[in-house]
């Protein structure tokens, strides 16, 4: 069975897409389509723009999101999903590789989506930081043990979990994790705490636009990063979509699920590597690898 993933945040690069656009009229569409939406050239932030300006969050997630599905729409026929899962941004990819979404509606909660988070990281100083080699339960219990707000928000793979919170609940977390064997606890160059209790006001934002918009039935179960399971009903969707922004993105356990529930090849769909190098440390058994265009 085949399970097709998408990337969030952090997979951009300048150039990306450019290949797509020159040579796929679907694609070409897509991009002139996503400039309309979104009422500045997201086309040429991605093709000409800067390392800097591709940072910038309402570029970022819209960026991705647009490489991501215009890829899949050029594979056409050879584009067969039994299964979809997408990281954190990435999720919207997935939901509308599935059918779930359209890509104008998608297009439109990713724009609304990194508009809500930016104004989240604009009301309290906040960062994230990623730790290396030490047990995911382990750090669970060194954020709990702080006066301050510092959870676990990303499970990426074992022996690799992304803190995030209030810039000095994080500092001092790195420094607890480092004292328990950590192998590394790196703040990141992000720009606020992601998928942690400080994003409920971008959550409270997102939650409208997602109930206003229509779900369709999926063709294929998508695994929701906040359950890590197969999930094919629109309202559970919706809910889950909108939960997503202050809880953990659950990529080990949402792997393992498709795993067990029949994958046996993953297929990363849009920029970077960054997916099937995760599934290879988490189910090293499976095979993982680019889509081919």
């Amino acid at each position: 069975m085949k399970a097709y993933v998408f990337p969030g945040q952090g997979s951009q690069f300048v150039g990306m897409g450019k290949d797509l656009y020159d040579q796929h009229e679907i694609a070409r569409k897509l991009f002139n389509q996503a400039d309309d939406i979104l009422g500045f050239s997201l086309s040429k932030e991605m093709f000409e723009g800067t390392p800097e300006s591709l940072k910038e969050t309402k570029v970022t997630q819209p960026a991705i999101f647009l490489h991501s599905v215009a890829m899949a729409k050029v594979m056409g026929d050879t584009f067969r999903p039994d299964m979809v899962a997408g990281h954190s941004l990435g999720e919207f990819s997935a939901l509308v590789a599935n059918n779930t979404l359209s890509f104008e509606d998608a297009l439109v909660l990713v724009s609304k989506r990194a508009m809500a988070m930016q104004k989240a990281c604009e009301i309290e100083p906040s960062t994230m930081a990623a730790v290396l080699a030490l047990d995911d339960q382990k750090v669970e219990e060194i954020c709990a043990s702080i006066n301050g707000v510092v959870v676990a928000a990303n499970y990426n793979c074992p022996g690799q979990l992304v803190i995030s919170g209030a810039i000095d609940a994080v500092n001092e977390a790195c420094e607890k994790m480092k004292e328990a064997g950590a192998k590394r606890a790196l703040v990141l160059p992000v720009g606020g705490a992601f998928h942690s209790p400080l994003m409920e006001p971008a959550r409270q934002e997102l939650e409208a636009a997602i109930q206003a918009t229509h779900f369709s039935t999926p063709s294929c179960p998508v695994y929701q990063n906040v359950t890590a399971s197969a999930v094919s009903d629109p309202s559970e969707i919706k809910a889950n979509l909108v939960t997503q922004l202050t809880a953990p993105v659950r990529w080990t356990q949402s792997v393992q699920a498709m795993v067990k529930d029949g994958a046996t090849e993953f297929i990363e769909v849009g920029p970077g590597k960054v997916l099937q190098g995760l599934v290879k440390k988490i189910a090293p058994e499976v095979e993982a690898s680019s889509a081919l265009i």
